[in-house]
Formats: structure tokens, sequence, C-alpha cells
């Protein structure tokens, strides 16, 4: 047998596993790593429990997978907003970007890595830790572009740019919070302007 015919020996996959890991990236956004059940992902994904276990691995490991698409799609502004020349720049492309993507009318209002896993069980608390974890690697790296500003001297050489940082990363978790309680986009985005009005804040 050649190996062209014993590559195809396999039965194929039989769905876009892109489309279906975008599928279940929106379920785990709308209803949560708890709320999402794995019939809630399945139907969604439009295959068996038996293919998503084959393809992506357990509930948990697909959630992993979905918070990767996540950071890279939806949450992509993050990384863009980090390019900005100036301090300011950063921060209020964050906070846009925050805006922008907790509204969209085509996705779930808030934030998956906000809202992700908030409270849950005990067999959750892997999934609680991971989104800990993200949250502290996007303070982190907005801390270490602010002490670059600080460094080039875009911001006042006593400015704490983890303080700084803080203020930007939890001012944005909040808007994800009012995004999903139903505040609308022009008013987060006017609380997001007045909020970086007087810069640096403190």
């Amino acid at each position: 047998m050649d190996r062209k015919q014993s590559g195809s020996i396999g039965r194929p996959r039989g769905f876009d596993a892109d489309e279906a890991l975008e599928r279940a990236m929106l379920v785990f956004w709308r209803h949560g790593y708890e709320g999402a059940s794995t019939a809630n992902l399945t139907n969604a994904m439009g295959i068996s429990t038996t293919s998503m276990y084959a393809a992506f691995g357990n509930k948990e490991k697909l959630f992993r997978k979905a918070l990767e698409r996540y950071t890279e799609g939806p949450s992509g502004y993050v990384t863009q907003a980090l390019e900005e020349p100036t301090a300011l720049a950063v921060a209020a492309a964050l906070l846009a970007g925050t805006v922008r993507t907790t509204t969209c009318p085509a996705n779930p209002h808030g934030c998956l890595g906000v809202q992700g896993a908030l409270t849950v069980s005990d067999s959750g608390q892997e999934v609680r830790d991971l989104l800990v974890d993200w949250r502290n690697d996007g303070y982190a790296h907005l801390r270490e572009r602010f002490q670059r500003a600080v460094d080039e001297g875009d911001l006042p050489a006593d400015t704490d740019p983890g303080l700084l940082a803080r203020y930007v990363t939890t001012f944005g978790y909040g808007i994800a919070v009012q995004a999903a309680s139903g505040v609308g986009r022009d008013e987060l985005q006017e609380m997001a302007d007045a909020a970086l009005r007087n810069w640096p804040p403190f």
C-alpha cells in the first residue's frame, strides 16, 4: 500500500474544528464555565460528545482553547493597544477596545476573562485560577509598558507604573461588568473618557 493510500485510511473528522471552537467560545462567553453544559457546547458546536472529547479533550481543555481564541480574537485589541506611542494612548485604546468588545451586538456582552469563572465549585477551581492568571498576565504587560513610559519620560518620574496599570485594568474590568449588566456603549465610553481626563490620575 502506498503512502497516499495509507494516509486516507483514518476517518475524516467530519466537522470544521475552527468553527466548532468559535461556537464553543461564544457559549462559554455567554454562560461562563460552569453554566456551559456539555449539551450546550455540543449542540452549539454541531458535534457529538464523543467528537468533542476526541478533538478538544475534556471540558476544561476546551475552555483553555476557547480562552486562547478569545485572547487572540475578540481580546486582540489589548496587544495592539500596548503598541501605542504614549501611555495615555495605550490606556485610551485599552478602554475603548474594552467598551467596543464587551458591547458588540454580534457577541455576548461582558468579558469572558472576567466573568467566565468568578464563582465556581471546587471542580472548577483550576479554571478560576486560569482566569486569575490571565488577568494578572494582562496587568503585568501593562505595568511593563507604563514602566517604559516612565523610563522614556512619557510619564512623570514619580509615577508608580504598577498602581497606574492596576487603575486602568480595574476600570476596564468594571466596564466589562457594566456591559454585561446592560449599560450601553455610549455611556461606557463616556465613563472611559472621564477616567482619563486627568492623566496620569495620581
